[in-house]
Order: structure tokens, then C-alpha cells, then sequence
């Protein structure tokens, strides 16, 4: 497996290793995760560039203006936006930061639930089953190089497209909630800077003020579980989803299990 070591790319990392459908581990340096590429060193993108085969990328065309991939050769990129719109505290270009601090800022709990609802979209939004749907279909037919997806700070819309992957790939709830969780370690550096740049900007900050904040900005499992129970209320289970939400067959799944999956020993 790779080195998943970057100097800025914190929140990079390989789903291979991790436990699937009956005991087979996912295939290393193949699924990969991500945040930004555009916050990379050089070192960061020359290790990427010679991973990877395809870019998915999942942000709006405001966030990739502000902040391009970095082109490198030999590396197919395919945009595949899941929010039609800013959203505030999951695309993350200067404007939609701006709205989230100034709407969620002094309220806690709203942030919290702003988030879950949000959560609740990609399971019910046009846009994000039509998103998540073509990107499932990139990984069913690429070669077998690897593929990384990002969004902003690859937490919110990448870190829900890792679990419609590990759900086809049939890693249990322990495990996907676990790889979804690790985000908040990988880049609470990033948290920080961003609680200390606002409280810098308005001159003042309280208690209150940053756990809005970090409602916003850091993975919580009620907002994965509120994407669960929205599964759950409107198709029963999660295979579900994915055959009538996502329009995928078992035909598909089953592909998905031979391609990514380590062969079974038995």
C-alpha cells in the first residue's frame, strides 16, 4: 500500500485495508479519498500524479475557481457536481464560508442541524443521486488504476460518496463510521486555523461561537446517521437505496465486490 503520508493534503487516504463482504479486505491503491488537490506541495501532487488515473471532483464551479486542481499528466479529471447551489459549511469557496459564519455562527444547535439536513439532501436531492450515481458508474468502469474523489475538505460530499462505496463493498456500520469519523483527526489542524481566523476577523469569540463553528466544520455522526435514518424512512435499508435511489443492480454490486475486493481464499 502507498504512503498516504502528504505534507498538506491531511485528510488523504486509502480505503484498501478496510474489512468488506465476507471478511475480504478492499484493495490497496485504489479507492482513494480526498479534500482539495489545489492545497498540495509539489511533492504532495507528483505523489498523486503518479498514484491515480482519474480526479473525481465533487464541488461547485465556484469552489474549483477559487481553488483548480492542479493538472497532471497521465490523469484523467471528471467534474461531478452534488449540491446545485452554495451551501454553507459544505462547499467551501469564500462566499459560502461567509454565509455559514454569518447565519450559523451564534447558534449551535441550528449549525448542528443545518448539517443533518444537508446529510439528508444527498440521499434525497436530484442532483446528488444523479452525482453519486455517475460516480459509482466511473469506478465500475475504470481500468484498474486508481481513482480519487475530493470535494473541499473531503468530509461532507466525498465522505458520503466513501460510504456508498463501502456500503456496495459490504464493510459493516462499524467500519464506515469509523473511516468517515477519522476525518476530524486528519484535519484538526485545519479546524483550528479556521475558528482562530474568524475570532481574528471579528475581534472577539466565546464558547458558543466555536462549537457553532466546529458543528459546521467537522465530521459528527449525527449527520451521518441522519443520512441513514433518511435511507431508512424512504427506502428501508441501504441495498435499497442503492437499487432504487441510485438505479444499481446486484449485477453491479457484485462487479463492484470483484473489482476492489480481495479474492475470497475459499
Amino acid at each position: 500500500m502507498t504512503d498516504m503520508t502528504f505534507d498538506k493534503l491531511n485528510n488523504t487516504r486509502d480505503l484498501g485495508g478496510l474489512t468488506g463482504a465476507d471478511g475480504r479486505k478492499i484493495l490497496p491503491d485504489k479507492l482513494i479519498r480526498s479534500g482539495r488537490l489545489g492545497l498540495g506541495s509539489e511533492e504532495d501532487i507528483r505523489k498523486i500524479g503518479n498514484l491515480v488515473s482519474a480526479v473525481v471532483d465533487f464541488r461547485s464551479e465556484n469552489e474549483r475557481a477559487e481553488t483548480p486542481d492542479p493538472a497532471m499528466d497521465g490523469v484523467d479529471y471528471y467534474h461531478i457536481p452534488i449540491i446545485d447551489d452554495l451551501a454553507a459549511g459544505v462547499s467551501r469557496d469564500q462566499k459560502s464560508d461567509e454565509e455559514a459564519f454569518m447565519m450559523l455562527a451564534n447558534d449551535p444547535d441550528g449549525a448542528m442541524d443545518y448539517m443533518c439536513r444537508t446529510y439528508e439532501e444527498f440521499v434525497t436531492s436530484k442532483s446528488a443521486l444523479k452525482g453519486y450515481r455517475s460516480f459509482v458508474d466511473l469506478l465500475l468502469n475504470n481500468p484498474d488504476d486508481a481513482v480519487l474523489w475530493h470535494c473541499t475538505a473531503g468530509k461532507d460530499r466525498a465522505g458520503f460518496a466513501s460510504v456508498i462505496v463501502l456500503e456496495m463493498l459490504g464493510a459493516d456500520k462499524d467500519t464506515i463510521m469509523n473511516n468517515y469519523l477519522m476525518t476530524n483527526d486528519l484535519i484538526a489542524p485545519d479546524i483550528d486555523d479556521m475558528v482562530e481566523w474568524f475570532f481574528g476577523m471579528n475581534g472577539k469569540g466565546d464558547e458558543k461561537t466555536e462549537q457553532a463553528l466546529r458543528n459546521m466544520f467537522e465530521a459528527r455522526r449525527e449527520y451521518l446517521e441522519a443520512a441513514y435514518a433518511k435511507v431508512e424512512e424512504l427506502y428501508g435499508d441501504f441495498d435499497t437505496f442503492l437499487k432504487e435511489g441510485l438505479g444499481l443492480t446486484e449485477s453491479d454490486i457484485q462487479k463492484m465486490r470483484d473489482k476492489y475486493l480481495e479474492r475470497s481464499s475459499s
